[in-house]
């Protein structure tokens, strides 16, 4: 594998990040503004510390990962496309509409693939949901239900809308696969005046689908569930449990025909799928779409139809 990959970020996700690329074998370089963490990650991984400026005009690099703060996520990977290189950016893709269409053509002007960090979709528990709903063994997809839901960590620049729901609302437009026609949202701020931190929206498509997103970062307990109703069964994908128990199928009928009428399950089912980190399959995704042997799943395109959506409600 070559060494041709440059994070720039190492801090809560990005040293995630930084790990899986040195994993596989792929990590030139890091950049950090902290100079303390920069030389600690460098000396870790036995990889140039070098600076944004020097890393972008380093003509060895073929790709750039940014874990930076949302608002600098457009004129970064900007930056990075001008010079002739891939960018792998973390969500949201920017935070203005405009920004993410500038993205979009910016990659396109300069032949370079644009990525947006929308885990989810690399994770194999969602690949199989996207199989079991395309084929209809739920039935006909009447209803999703998401929540992302935590206590503890707060952030200050993004408000938990921008922090948590850019994972739900992708997934929920890729199973819809149509544009939204009603986007909605109550939220609630509660630590900090004007900064959300308890949030629902409820997105309805032409189809008559509907969803509904919970997320909360001051909640009592840890979820993070994907409930889908079908018309003959629910799909349940918990993602706090281990992970042999993380996805189930519940099949259902109705019974009763008088006033009172009952739904009754059908023989549960948990379904097993073979374990693999998401994270590092995004990862060797983002090494093949250098390589030129894939296309991003989460492309510009992707990440500006979740933009739409957090814009709408903002």
């Amino acid at each position: 594998m070559k060494k041709n990959i440059a994070v720039v970020g190492c801090g809560h996700w990005g040293k995630n990040l930084v790990r899986n690329f040195s994993e596989l074998g792929a990590l030139s370089s890091i950049c950090d503004p902290d100079h303390l963490v920069a030389s600690r990650f460098s000396e870790k991984y036995q990889v140039k510390n070098n600076s944004f400026t020097e890393i972008i005009n380093d003509q060895n690099i073929k790709g750039v990962v940014l874990a930076v703060p949302a608002r600098l996520h457009a004129s970064m990977a900007i930056d990075v496309m001008k010079k002739g290189k891939h960018v792998f950016v973390e969500k949201p893709l920017a935070l203005t509409e405009e920004d993410g269409k500038l993205m979009i053509e910016i990659a396109k002007k300069n032949n370079v693939q644009l990525m947006v960090g929308h885990l989810l979709h690399y994770h194999p528990i969602f690949k199989h949901i996207k199989e079991i709903v395309n084929k209809g063994q739920i039935g006909k997809l009447e209803h999703i239900q998401s929540s992302r839901l935590s206590f503890g960590k707060f952030r200050s620049e993004e408000n938990v809308i921008w922090s948590f729901s850019p994972h739900d609302i992708s997934m929920i437009l890729s199973l819809a696969n149509e544009k939204p026609k009603i986007v909605k949202c109550n939220s609630k701020s509660v630590i900090k005046k004007d900064h959300a931190d308890i949030a629902n929206i409820y997105i309805e498509f032409p189809s008559g689908l509907k969803s509904n997103i919970s997320v909360s970062w001051i909640n009592s307990y840890k979820e993070a569930k994907l409930v889908l109703t079908g018309s003959s069964a629910l799909l349940v994908f918990d993602d706090t449990k281990p992970w042999d128990e993380k996805l189930k199928i519940l099949p259902y009928k109705l019974e009763g025909l008088n006033q009172i009428s009952n739904l009754k399950k059908l023989n549960e089912k948990i379904i097993k799928i073979s374990e693999e980190e998401p994270l590092k399959n995004e990862c060797k995704h983002f090494l093949r779409v250098i390589q030129g042997v894939s296309k991003p799943i989460t492309n510009g395109e992707e990440g500006l139809k979740v933009l739409k959506v957090l814009s709408s409600i903002s």
